[in-house]
């Protein structure tokens, strides 16, 4: 009987607790949606424009930049010179050869 009576108790103690605990986290549910809600217009809002305004300029300054670049480049470039034709064995092959001959 005793036993029963322990298991009681600790079921009640348990069982406010729960309520307890419930209550507190059944009511931070709609804060938190409502925060993560903020925090995605916030982000939709001023964010994402910025990001995209931000990020179109860096693009354009990064092809200006690797435009001069290749310039440069360009411009440092030693000479090469032209490689000369040389004489496929197709065309002056044996057809060649032989319209030649004759």
């Amino acid at each position: 009987m005793v036993a029963d009576t322990t298991q009681q108790a600790g079921r009640s103690t348990f069982e406010s607790f729960g309520r307890k605990v419930d209550a507190r986290v059944g009511n931070i549910g709609p804060k938190v949606e409502e925060e993560v809600r903020r925090v995605i217009t916030y982000l939709n809002d001023e964010v994402v424009p910025q990001v995209r305004r931000n990020s179109s300029t860096a693009l354009r300054t990064a092809a200006e930049q690797l435009s001069k670049l290749a310039e440069r480049l360009e411009e440092n470039r030693p000479a090469q010179p032209q490689p000369a034709p040389e004489a496929s064995s197709e065309v002056g092959g044996e057809a060649g050869g032989a319209n030649r001959g004759a």
